[in-house]
């Protein structure tokens, strides 16, 4: 029996209560024996700076690691104005640098997003895939999922309800199914 594959979740929302933290967890709880996800947490990052290139601090130097030993990357994130959060452009960044050191490069990925809109984080979600692209992560084509009206897909202890598992369910099956082809 091979070893599952080592996936780093990045979560957008900083937000203690936020749909997509939820959502990521969601994921984790119901994903294939054959993912090993973990959250990578972006939160504590220092902003970019590229004078930190040639001396990084220790959060960079982690946050570059965990990102390096995973084989694949699952970006869940909300919508703040028509895009991605800045924390997650930020980890974008820290993860490209210095020059000639991308994290990111070849690795499969997939983008999820969750918002209270009814858009569900439509635009967050392109102009996430937009960068990807440019930092050569192979972003799964389908199937798009964005968890519209995240407010009411989360009960009071914040599990999904069972329409949401469902939507979820077929998000991490569909994932699974490309990460194993990427990987052949």
């Amino acid at each position: 029996m091979s070893q599952p594959t080592p996936i780093a979740v990045i979560v957008g929302s900083l937000r203690k209560a936020s749909f997509n933290r939820k959502a990521a967890n969601a994921l984790i709880a119901q994903a294939p024996a054959s993912l090993d996800m973990a959250i990578v947490e972006i939160g504590d990052l220092p902003l970019y700076n590229q004078d930190f290139d040639d001396d990084s601090p220790e959060p960079y130097r982690v946050f570059r690691e965990r990102i390096r030993a995973a084989e694949g990357l699952l970006f869940v994130t909300p919508e703040h104005n028509r895009s991605m959060p800045a924390a997650m452009k930020n980890a974008l960044d820290i993860g490209t640098r210095p020059p000639g050191h991308n994290v990111w490069a070849g690795k499969p990925g997939a983008v999820i997003s969750a918002s209270p809109s009814m858009q569900g984080g439509f635009g967050a979600s392109h102009h996430l895939r937009q960068s990807l692209v440019n930092l050569n992560v192979r972003c799964m084509p389908q199937p798009e999922t964005y968890l519209s009206q995240a407010h009411q897909l989360f009960d009071e202890q914040g599990q999904p309800t069972e329409r949401c598992r469902g939507f979820l369910q077929k998000f991490i099956d569909g994932y699974a199914e490309w990460i194993a082809a990427q990987l052949r």
